[in-house]
């Protein structure tokens, strides 16, 4: 059996497909929530994390027609989740504390990228930016999250 893996470790493994079939790390990826929703993490480093996914209205849409902005604000909140979940501590969780997200254009049908990076990495509270483009290159959507590390007790079950 494989050694538990950390999660930086094994996401890097996972996407250059070097990951064994029996490889673990103390964290679920993929993520029920990205399988659901199609979620690709595509490229990961330390507090930094790319996901994309295929968005499409007929099957993502709202009233207007359009990708849903509750579909953006998952996919950014699952970027920053993925980044700082490369930074804690393997004693240590984490939970999403706020999520602010601006839209700029709307979606009907491209693959997307979701960019989260850090703005502040600290000891307990962290916040992060995370920028959603279009495969036309065209900003949809700029998210801005503040992240709370978990330990001790808290961290328990998490």
């Amino acid at each position: 059996m494989t050694a538990e893996l950390t999660v930086l470790e094994y996401l890097q493994r996972q996407i250059d497909g070097t990951l064994p079939p029996d490889a673990v790390c103390r964290m679920n990826y993929p993520t029920a929530i990205s399988r659901l929703l199609g979620f690709r993490v595509v490229s990961i480093d330390k507090a930094h994390a790319c996901l994309e996914m295929d968005a499409d209205a007929e099957i993502h849409g709202n009233q207007q027609g359009t990708v849903h902005g509750g579909l953006l604000s998952e996919l950014a909140d699952a970027a920053i989740g993925t980044a700082h979940s490369t930074v804690v501590e393997g004693d240590e969780s984490f939970t999403s504390i706020d999520l602010r997200i601006n839209f700029f254009r709307p979606v009907w049908r491209s693959t997307l990228m979701a960019k989260a990076s850090p703005v502040r990495l600290g000891r307990t509270i962290s916040h992060y930016q995370c920028e959603i483009i279009r495969e036309d290159g065209k900003q949809v959507a700029l998210a801005a999250g503040t992240v709370m590390t978990l330990r001790g007790p808290a961290a328990d079950g998490r």
